[in-house]
């Protein structure tokens, strides 16, 4: 099992009706990346798809992947237009992966170093501060 010391929440910047299908078209076609970009990712019904296994290092954060897990909701072209499903998700996995990894630190894209994109486009750590105790 990896040593996880990040668990980071990302957009994927598209319009909520885009799929995963083309998603993992694009990291694959236009990007060249041989793995996808997040190991889950929530749909505007809030159902939450994995893509991969948490052992397995995804391209969320250059630089941080290989201690990391990545989890994304589908939207936040231009704003956090999160649905309620998607919101209640997000917490559940959340939840559960921060019991599984206690001393892993939960935020967004926009909050590592050296990153300039305003994903996951709302306030991961602010969020999610009521689970690091």
């Amino acid at each position: 099992m990896r040593e996880i010391k990040y668990i980071v929440l990302h957009c994927t910047a598209t319009r909520q009706d885009a799929t995963v299908e083309n998603i993992k078209k694009y990291w694959k076609e236009r990007l060249g990346w041989k793995n996808v970009g997040y190991h889950f990712i929530i749909k505007p019904n809030g159902k939450i798809e994995k893509l991969a296994g948490i052992d397995t290092i995804t391209n969320g954060v250059r630089g941080f992947n290989d201690r990391s897990i990545h989890i994304s909701y589908i939207g936040g072209k231009y704003e956090d237009d999160r649905t309620e499903d998607q919101i209640e998700s997000q917490h559940f996995i959340v939840g559960i992966l921060k019991d599984m990894f206690p001393k892993a630190k939960i935020q967004g894209h926009t909050d590592f170093p050296k990153v300039t994109k305003s994903c996951p486009r709302f306030d991961a750590i602010e969020e999610f501060k009521y689970l690091d105790k």
